[in-house]
């Protein structure tokens, strides 16, 4: 019963099978070969248009050098306070952004408020050297609480951006789970909503190593093939990520994979709705749910096989959980099981 985190996961069987028949025969290297250039251009008909798109080995790695990728001196990128880059990346995006700052905004479970993101610009006005500059903006999506932004809250989002002048990137390293949740087109979830800068993610979906940075504005990419090669993300037999993404995004497999994910998720929900023991802390879209269960049950669970993670108490939610209850976090995947998904809710249900 593993439901601590989609990278928990394997890779999927299609997905193994294309990387073992790359592994055969000889070709160029760094991003020049015949599969590279194929998958390239899958990703141009999935987003309905010509992109720049750059193989990298991790998340953080993507998300770090999308924001590098439009640094200014004394930067700031304006991201949401449980945002992924903030909390979990150990400094990288500022590391790689040549020392520029992460700025945190408020918004309900985890999503950026438009009102305190154009709050939050407002106190950098251009021209103020002391404070440094706005540099741009960033969302997760899916989010790190497990909820999903609608294409109006992107496009509110966009336009407190676009009044400053500043990209919109998208961590996507759930992008799957959030499409397959909106039932939106990759183009309509992106550049049609004013994104410029996407970290595309397959690893927390069944690859087995493969992140994406796809750039809908070339100018913005015009410094990425200097920034990859020095920070150690351009691969000499990078074939073996494009032979990831080429099984990944064959037949729509991406998003079969996601739906599955989401819908292990809905079911998890379902069940804990009907708890007498446990009780869902939030609404969730994707697949990543929250819920608030007496320790000693979250110890039961333990004892019993089940693996998740107990989650800090929101610092906006203080009362969520009571003296003797936990916050903890359980995520699906496209290998979670309906049975093991039953035996976790006959624990904790």
């Amino acid at each position: 019963m593993y439901f601590s985190s989609d990278n928990w996961a394997g890779a999927h069987p299609v997905i193994s099978r294309r990387l073992h028949e790359a592994a055969d025969g000889f070709a160029s290297a760094y991003g020049t070969s015949d599969l590279d250039r194929k998958v390239a251009d899958r990703f141009n008909e999935i987003f309905e248009r010509e992109v720049e798109v750059f193989f990298v080995g991790t998340g953080t790695a993507a998300n770090s050098l999308a924001l590098a990728s439009v640094a200014k001196a004394g930067g700031l990128t304006f991201c949401h306070h449980e945002a992924h880059i903030h909390t979990d990346e150990c400094g990288a995006p500022g590391f790689f952004a040549h020392g520029s700052r992460l700025y945190p905004v408020a918004g309900s479970n985890a999503r950026i408020d438009p009102a305190a993101l154009a709050a939050a610009i407002a106190r950098f006005p251009d021209g103020g050297v002391h404070f440094g500059q706005a540099a741009a903006v960033s969302i997760t999506q899916a989010t790190e609480f497990g909820t999903v932004y609608s294409l109006a809250e992107i496009d509110a989002v966009k336009e407190v951006a676009r009044s400053r002048g500043l990209p919109l990137h998208m961590d996507g390293a759930r992008f799957a789970n959030a499409l397959a949740a909106l039932g939106a087109t990759p183009a309509e979830m992106t550049w049609k909503r004013g994104v410029d800068i996407l970290s595309f993610g397959g690893t927390k979906n069944g690859c087995w190593m493969a992140e994406a940075l796809v750039f809908f504005d070339r100018e913005h990419a015009r410094e990425m093939p200097y920034l990859r090669k020095r920070s150690a993300q351009l691969f000499s037999k990078s074939r073996f990520i494009a032979a990831q993404f080429d099984a990944y995004l064959e037949d729509g497999l991406w998003l079969q994979l996601a739906a599955h994910a989401n819908a292990m998720a809905d079911r998890l929900r379902e069940g804990l709705s009907r708890s007498t023991r446990s009780r869902n802390a939030w609404e969730t879209s994707a697949n990543e749910v929250f819920a608030v269960m007496p320790k000693v049950l979250m110890d039961e669970a333990f004892a019993a096989g089940a693996r998740f993670y107990d989650w800090p108490v929101p610092a906006d939610q203080p009362s969520l959980a009571g003296p003797d209850e936990v916050l903890v976090r359980l995520v699906t995947s496209y290998a979670t099981s309906t049975a093991e998904l039953d035996a976790l809710l006959g624990i904790i249900g």
